[in-house]
């Protein structure tokens, strides 16, 4: 009788061995979970999974491939239709082996084997990876490039800004010392004005004694 490739020995023979390892298969691919020995879940771990490999290829040939081993068609029917659709962006581990102590009777350790069935993203590949990196770290320096262009003309309009106000306090300023010359000669106005009454008062007093002069010989002549 031959040796098995893989771990103990199942069963009487090959034949047997590979009928249990079909049924547990069914099981299986049926239920999601099932409990066993912990040497028959190591065993069915690996067919487990190269059935699920050819699940998500399916095709006609993948499903005859599928049919060889196991011989219920709902389970895989199930197999192709409802678990290679969840597993499609997983590469490999489809299966989980979860031990649970040992059996009572012969002691013997006991596992759940499972199917693994949670979505999975799939990750982008390595080239696409460095093209995005790439594609960011050039669109950094050119975002920089941006902002101290920006930064250099709000520079400008904050001088010219500057500039326009110095020019419109150097106007200020101006029209303020004009209006303080225009104050000042309003305030030595007064002072020019008494020295013109006093040249009129003087002209208003030489009239008056001419006048008076003026009248003092008129008598003098009616009474010659």
């Amino acid at each position: 009788m031959p040796k098995p490739t893989k771990g103990p020995r199942l069963g009487g023979g090959p034949a047997h061995e590979k009928l249990m390892l079909a049924n547990l298969a069914t099981a299986l691919f049926t239920h999601g979970r099932i409990q066993t020995t912990e040497t028959k879940a190591k065993r069915l771990r690996p067919l487990a999974e190269r059935m699920v490999t050819f699940a998500k290829r399916g095709d006609l040939h993948a499903r005859r491939r599928v049919m060889t081993v196991i011989r219920d068609k709902s389970a895989v029917h199930k197999l192709f239709t409802e678990i290679a659709p969840l597993v499609e962006h997983r590469e490999g581990g489809y299966t989980r082996v979860v031990k649970t102590g040992f059996r009572k009777g012969d002691n013997a350790p006991m596992a759940i084997i499972e199917l693994i069935l949670d979505p999975v993203e799939k990750k982008p590949s390595a080239k696409k990876a460095k093209a995005s990196g790439e594609a960011a770290a050039a669109a950094v320096p050119a975002a920089d490039v941006e902002a101290t262009e920006v930064d250099a003309t709000e520079v400008e309009g904050a001088a010219e800004t500057t500039e326009s106000v110095s020019v419109d306090m150097d106007q200020a300023v101006e029209a303020v010392s004009d209006d303080a010359e225009g104050t000042d000669a309003a305030a030595d106005a007064p002072e020019e004005a008494p020295a013109e009454t006093e040249a009129a008062d003087e002209a208003v007093s030489d009239d008056a004694e001419a006048e008076v002069a003026a009248t003092d010989e008129a008598p003098e002549d009616k009474k010659a």
